[in-house]
């Protein structure tokens, strides 16, 4: 048995896009859950017109962690599958094909491919192309591919557990940032689960993010691979892996000829860097500052 979870708030036309995808699954779900943190948008009534329970979160306690690993306490299905409130699944069979890596019984966890929206600009459409290829692969803490940080990548916006797995490593961390999903990729392959990619399972989900947006993204990441550094000491730093996005940004805008998008992909990948190394150096910037500089500026009201 299957269990749908969606933390929403305000999640707007895209949210009802989602749910449309949903209705339209081929896999039929024993479980549809929405976590509604105090949405003034018509979405929790909306969950419930499409068949959701919803549960209501208190406005601003909200933890991409905890509160996923609530949700995953309560239901009591197998298989625990999670999209974001703006992840459209892309095909009827969708959530059917990523659901079937688990008929191998050492799969913990596997993530769909993520296609960029319609309307997503240059630079968020390569990061989409880049980060999920067309090829499948299940990794282990002994594979090979994919070598270094890569190993542990997962995205909570498409991605489905194994209930016995993930309580096995006590569900997700609720004292994280952000990236609750590469932690528990992590902990499983720690504890000698396999996660497999499915390319073949697909949803449209990106982000026309600000430059500065993404330097508050990535001061976020910095902040969450200081506080976890375990995960750097076993699969090492991502600075490697940074530099070659970079470079393969400006290589794709050329190719497709968008070359008046190459500056801004510069300043884009400047400021990341930038914001990540601050990120690493949080602790001595202190409570106040490091609030203004993040992207989840509740986490250090805490």
């Amino acid at each position: 048995m299957v269990a749908l979870i969606i933390p929403v708030l305000n999640g707007g036309v895209v949210f009802e896009d989602c749910l449309a995808a949903i209705g339209g699954q081929t896999l039929r779900f024993n479980t549809k859950l929405v976590l509604d943190s105090g949405s003034s948008d018509g979405s929790r009534d909306l969950a419930l017109k499409h068949g959701f329970e919803v549960w209501d979160v208190p406005h601003g306690t909200f933890n991409h962690g905890g509160t996923r690993s609530l949700a995953a306490s309560k239901v009591k299905d197998d298989i625990l599958l999670f999209l974001t409130q703006d992840a459209v699944l892309n095909e009827p069979e969708a959530a059917a094909k990523l659901v079937a890596a688990f008929e191998a019984s050492n799969i913990a966890a596997a993530f769909g491919r993520q296609l960029p929206h319609h309307d997503a600009d240059d630079i968020a459409t390569h990061a989409r192309l880049r980060s999920y290829g067309t090829d499948s692969y299940v990794t282990s803490i002994t594979s090979s591919y994919p070598a270094g940080i890569r190993k542990c990548f997962l995205s909570n916006s498409f991605a489905a557990y194994r209930r016995e797995a993930l309580q096995g490593i006590g569900g997700f961390p609720s004292n994280v940032i952000l990236a609750e999903d590469m932690f528990v990729a992590a902990r499983l392959l720690q504890a000698g689960w396999s996660v497999a990619y499915v390319a073949e399972a697909r949803a449209r989900h990106s982000h026309n993010y600000t430059i500065r947006e993404e330097f508050r993204r990535y001061f976020d990441t910095g902040v969450f691979q200081k506080q976890q550094a375990w995960i750097l000491e076993e699969f090492g730093r991502p600075e490697g892996e940074g530099v070659r996005v970079a470079l393969d940004q400006v290589r794709y805008l050329w190719r497709q000829n968008r070359w008046g998008q190459i500056p801004r992909s510069l300043a884009v990948s400047s400021v990341k860097y930038f914001g990540y190394k601050l990120g690493l150096r949080h602790d001595r910037l202190g409570q106040d500052v490091s609030r203004r500089l993040a992207m989840h500026k509740r986490y250090f009201a805490e």
